[in-house]
């Protein structure tokens, strides 16, 4: 069996590997000539804990290659992003494209899955597109949808163990989907249809923000009544049905933080919920910029001299080196941007350099620091003690005070 991945991001790239790893012939392909020559070379453009290896591993077997060009296959998986276009508005126009990319190349009895976070309808949509354009292979492809569901960081593991939900246009797609998967996940394969699937992928990032965004709340309404949030949700979740999650400075990455607005775009009169909890978290991130620059102020009049402050991580959640759609990175951003002209310390010990911000190392920048925000609770942050000496705001909880 020979498959096509279009996209080889932080998905694509991952999947092709594994599915190449269970012994099927991949073909890896990005318009990003760069992540082609990176990839046939071994190497990882992204982050992700033993993926280099296995790349190389794959790459050794001669079961996976990178181009930039899809291939005739018996399988295909639209891999690519899905951006907004003003006001939130779903972009599809990439899975549109690589969609487009492979249809001449499609034939009778093929396997055709999106893996990309869509709106509902978009299987359905690329269906009809694919059979105006080539009508004789009506009632002859299989055509599905199949959300990725892993934690950057665990990728390996929750490509493999993880259950996945798959959703085809009939019956028949929903079985020739799950018979490839079955290829590489050892967890359970879920059947429905493509548009159910498509709105399980968006529910379930929609629910874990609705979860955030009432630990965010709490935290500021502990602010104003002084409170402890991370003692006040201890004891909360003493309660046997209650599990509150611990709160941050907003929400980031591409699927929290992105995923409710496809649902809200789609259906604004009925998504109240998942539309307030897309505004507080955003506003979260406001609040802890507001608080740092209040902080800073505070500091100049009491000491007559501008402070030195510590922005501790850029990543959207610990230990990680994705920087997408990160609160952290849009606050710092923010306080350096507030024309202070205090000394700014951008931390972020997962990665080596950034374009925009010059990066110091954490425990150089702990020791200089006047005031220190903690924005990631990176692993790192974690064994600095605490210092009375200096102004600590400690938004992800790193020493929970």
């Amino acid at each position: 069996m020979k498959v096509c991945f279009m996209g080889l991001g932080y998905i694509g790239l991952p999947t092709a590997i594994i599915a190449a790893k269970s012994g099927v012939e991949v073909v890896g392909v990005d318009i990003n000539t760069k992540v082609v020559e990176m990839t046939n070379a071994g190497k990882m453009h992204i982050k992700e804990p033993g993926l280099e290896e296995e790349l190389q591993n794959v790459l050794k077997s001669g079961n996976f290659k990178a181009t930039s060009h899809p291939e005739e296959s018996d399988a295909y998986f639209i891999v690519v992003p899905t951006p907004f276009k003003g006001d939130h508005q779903p972009d599809i126009s990439y899975v549109e494209n690589a969609t487009r990319m492979v249809i001449p190349l499609l034939k009778a009895g093929d396997l055709f899955v999106i893996e990309s976070t869509s709106p509902v309808g978009t299987t359905e949509e690329m269906a009809k597109i694919i059979f105006d354009e080539r009508p004789e292979l009506k009632g002859n492809l299989h055509i599905a949808y199949c959300p990725e569901r892993v934690l950057p960081g665990n990728v390996i593991y929750e490509l493999v163990n993880n259950d996945r939900v798959i959703g085809g246009i009939d019956e028949e797609s929903t079985s020739h989907a799950i018979e490839f998967y079955s290829h590489f996940v050892q967890g359970q394969l879920h059947r429905t249809n493509s548009r159910t699937a498509e709105l399980c992928k968006l529910t379930e990032n929609s629910s874990r923000d609705v979860q955030i965004a009432f630990a965010n709340e709490l935290s500021m309404i502990c602010e104003h009544a002084g409170i402890n949030v991370w003692d006040l949700i201890d004891l909360a979740n003493k309660h046997p049905r209650v599990n509150i999650l611990q709160p941050g400075c907003g929400v980031g990455g591409h699927c929290i933080a992105v995923d409710p607005y496809f649902i809200t775009a789609a259906y604004p009169k009925e998504s109240h919920i998942i539309a307030k909890a897309r505004e507080i978290n955003n506003y979260k991130a406001q609040w802890c910029a507001e608080r740092v620059k209040n902080a800073m102020l505070q500091f100049e009049l009491k000491k007559s001299r501008k402070p030195v402050v510590a922005m501790m991580g850029l990543a959207f959640k610990p230990n990680i080196d994705d920087l997408r759609e990160s609160p952290a990175k849009r606050i710092t951003a923010e306080v350096l941007q507030s024309k202070s002209n205090s000394d700014i310390l951008v931390v972020e010990p997962n990665i080596k350099e950034h374009n925009v911000f010059k990066l110091t190392e954490y425990t150089e920048a702990y020791e200089r620091a006047d005031i220190v925000v903690f924005l990631t609770a990176h692993n790192e942050f974690k064994t600095l003690e605490w210092r009375d000496d200096k102004v600590i705001l400690d938004f992800c909880g790193i020493f929970r005070k």
